[in-house]
């Protein structure tokens, strides 16, 4: 008979996250809170979309920081997992709650807002809204 999967056990973590604990872990997170993009209900990072749910709540599609990640972890756990065609040049993810072992949706979580919140500060630092002389004047870069 074969054994089912121990909790205790880090090999064969339980798999399953319900939608109010996906929640719950994603407004732990620093600067997450719930509201709106592209009309849909999200999570937004300094608000900003960050993650929503979909297909009626059994998939979470999160944000990461680059398209590689989400190849890692497909690798890593294609059963929890996967994208569309929809996402293959976007860096985000598809996450199959009822696959996914909670241990993993919270290190995924977190690493995600944190490569995520990052990559946006560099970009904001890239920009710039005038000109040193002010207003209207066309922006460079340095070379």
């Amino acid at each position: 008979m074969p054994r089912r999967p121990d909790r205790t056990n880090p090999l064969h973590p339980r798999r399953g996250v319900s939608v109010g604990d996906a929640r719950r872990l994603l407004l732990r997170l620093p600067d997450i809170a719930e509201g709106r993009s592209y009309g849909l209900p999200s999570f937004l990072l300094d608000g900003r979309f960050f993650a929503r749910f979909r297909d009626d709540d059994t998939v979470l599609v999160l944000q990461l920081g680059t398209i590689a990640e989400r190849e890692v972890l497909m690798e890593l756990d294609p059963r929890a997992f996967f994208f569309t065609e929809h996402y293959r040049n976007y860096p985000a993810v598809l996450i199959r709650l009822a696959e996914v072992p909670r241990s993993l949706l919270v290190d995924v979580l977190v690493e995600a807002g944190r490569q995520v919140a990052a990559n946006r500060a560099v970009r904001s630092r890239g920009k710039r809204t005038s000109a040193p002389d002010g207003p209207g004047k066309p922006l460079t870069r340095p070379v």
